[in-house]
């Protein structure tokens, strides 16, 4: 549980950091500050991402907990519905793409046969 509030705290600090980056970067210390940033939330000693992980991102996912799960099965239909499409589209085009070639060779073996003479029918050996 210990690493899965550290990393969900990185992952959104790293959201922000690359804002951060842009506008504050210029300050002195600006990543010594970080890097400790970083250290305080990663020592067992501080908890840091424990206690941020407890103060803030907990009681907001619990909050938006029905929004984040109605989003989740709306994604899960809408995904189902677009491979379905796309899956069907595909077969589609694979379909389509065997018929051209099969008539495309079909046209092809029968003018190669008709270019042949009866004569040089009769001189092929049989099998």
């Amino acid at each position: 549980v210990r690493w899965m509030m550290y990393w969900i705290v990185f992952a959104l600090f790293m959201a922000t950091e690359t804002f951060t980056d842009l506008l504050i970067s210029w300050f002195p210390f600006y990543y010594e500050v970080k890097m400790a940033f970083v250290l305080w939330l990663l020592s067992p000693y501080t908890r840091g991402a424990s206690l941020l992980y407890r103060r803030f991102v907990h009681p907001t996912l619990a909050r938006k907990e029905k929004d984040i799960d109605t989003f989740l099965v709306r994604t899960r239909e809408r995904g189902y519905e677009t491979m379905l499409h796309f899956g069907k589209r595909g077969l589609n085009l694979a379909a389509t793409a065997a018929v051209q070639a099969a008539a495309k060779s079909q046209g092809a073996l029968a003018g190669r046969l008709r270019s042949f003479s009866m004569q040089d029918l009769r001189s092929i050996p049989d099998e």
